[in-house]
């Protein structure tokens, strides 16, 4: 979730940076070359009231008009030898009165001709054409009309090189880069703190809903920072965990209760069946099969108790050598397995260590070497491997039988409680030995899975975890 919400917010960020700097670097921009233009402007209103006396002494016939224009070229010399920046001042027929150098002209075309043509409308230049700093031979051109007695006589151009002025808003601009770069990366670090803030909460609410859904139901969620609607929601999660354990405590207590409740009349049946069968003649049928119901009735009892308190049990974990504890379930059961004509192997990893309860492992072992030998037919082989997951998160324990396996519609429901195959009704059992090895698992992290032998036959798999279940 932190992947997907710091991107957003990032990049909701450097939007936002953005939208300011562009808007700010062309405003800066402008800024730098309205200074230009300004001072341009002063500059020609200067050289323009020279203009009108030299222009003015032409009209009236006067002798010092050429001194005058002497006067004017020398101050247009001077200013183009002391600033670079062209100069002139141009008839309405567009013939140079003075200039500096004498060989510019203006342009025929373009923003050049059409500020012309604006000051002898009688509109000088305010806004030319923005200079941008990649433009290595842009010039900025102002023009002003020169009026006298109210008519537009002349035009005074200056057309200015733009190295310093591109070089002031380059230098500008590597200064709002450098403020959007200093902002954005406080904007990352803000970033980074809110959505720890905020998925703080979330990530101890998921150990905690973790922990409740592995078996651990004593999980529950400190009181921490965060938004107020995550703190109430940990605060329901910790209500919803307590009415959970408290409902899942009632009703462990109840089945112990109950089938502890019940072995002692049971007991007292059997023993008055028993005494009803020393009056009746041997071998009696309906006497055996009472017995049998009532051995059956014993051994589900017995196992509704096992169940009670393997769900009720904390599991004690420890590092373990799942290989050696496997090796020693096998020989503890290969008699057994003889007796019956079934070769019980075991096979893989004679050494590796995993985090379990060993005495809940050996008892969830012995339940399902117990169920494979049962299945499989005189003659054939359970075989039991130990190895490590590919990613080496776990090791696992598969028991593989050759018996009469499972349909795919059989594997959805086997290890649920009292439930058996039809077809296995006549078989000796309960139906709970799988329940209670899958609650012995989960108390360790461990989990059990079911699966189609090949060619017939069923393979339960006992996964246990390579790293603590108590490690973050």
């Amino acid at each position: 979730m932190r992947a997907r919400l710091l991107p957003l917010l990032v990049i909701l960020m450097a939007g936002t940076l953005l939208a300011l700097g562009f808007p700010l670097a062309v405003s800066l921009a402008a800024g730098q070359q309205q200074r230009v233009v300004v001072d341009r402007i002063d500059d020609s209103a200067r050289f323009a009231a020279l203009a009108q006396f030299v222009i003015d002494a032409r009209g009236s016939g006067s002798t010092g008009a050429d001194e005058r224009e002497q006067t004017l070229q020398h101050e247009l010399g001077r200013y183009h030898e002391l600033y670079g920046i062209r100069v002139g001042i141009f008839n309405r027929d567009d013939n140079a009165m003075v200039r500096s150098p004498g060989w510019w002209h203006l342009p025929e075309s373009g923003e050049g001709r059409r500020a012309f043509e604006e000051a002898l409308a009688g509109r000088r230049s305010h806004d030319p054409p923005q200079v941008w700093p990649w433009q290595t031979h842009g010039k900025l051109l102002v023009v002003s009309p020169v009026v006298l007695d109210g008519d537009v006589v002349a035009v005074v151009a200056t057309e200015s090189p733009t190295d310093l002025m591109r070089g002031r808003i380059l230098k500008g601009w590597l200064l709002i880069a450098g403020g959007l770069t200093a902002a954005m990366l406080v904007a990352f670090g803000a970033a980074l703190r809110l959505t720890s803030w905020v998925l703080k909460p979330v990530r101890t609410l998921d150990t905690a809903a973790h922990g409740i859904a592995t078996g651990r139901m004593n999980s529950r969620v400190a009181a921490a920072s965060g938004p107020p609607e995550l703190q109430r929601l940990a605060h329901s999660f910790n209500e919803m965990a307590d009415n959970v354990e408290e409902a899942l405590e009632q009703q462990r207590a109840f089945v112990a209760d109950a089938s502890h409740q019940l072995r002692n009349p049971l007991a007292a049946l059997l023993l008055r069946i028993e005494l009803l069968a020393l009056e009746l003649p041997e071998g009696n049928e309906e006497i055996a099969s009472v017995r049998t119901e009532g051995k059956r009735l014993t051994q589900v009892l017995d196992d509704l108790l096992d169940l009670a308190l393997a769900e009720h049990a904390s599991a004690e974990i420890s590092l373990t050598d799942i290989g050696a504890l496997a090796a020693e379930r096998v020989a503890a059961w290969r008699p057994y397995a003889e007796e019956k004509g079934v070769r019980l192997t075991g096979t893989g990893r004679s050494a590796v260590t995993g985090w379990a309860d060993p005495i809940a492992l050996s008892s969830a072992l012995d339940a399902v070497i117990d169920n494979a030998l049962k299945f499989t037919p005189a003659g054939e082989e359970v075989e039991v491997e130990v190895s490590v997951s590919a990613e080496s998160r776990s090791v696992r324990v598969v028991v593989a039988d050759r018996g009469p396996g499972l349909t795919e519609e059989e594997l959805l429901r086997v290890g649920d409680r009292f439930w058996r195959s039809g077809r296995h009704q006549n078989i000796k059992g309960s139906g709970l030995g799988l329940s209670i090895s899958r609650t012995l698992l989960a108390g360790g992290g461990g989990t059990l899975s079911y699966a189609t032998n090949t060619p017939h036959g069923l393979r339960v798999t006992v996964t246990v975890p390579r790293t603590s279940p108590e490690a973050p």
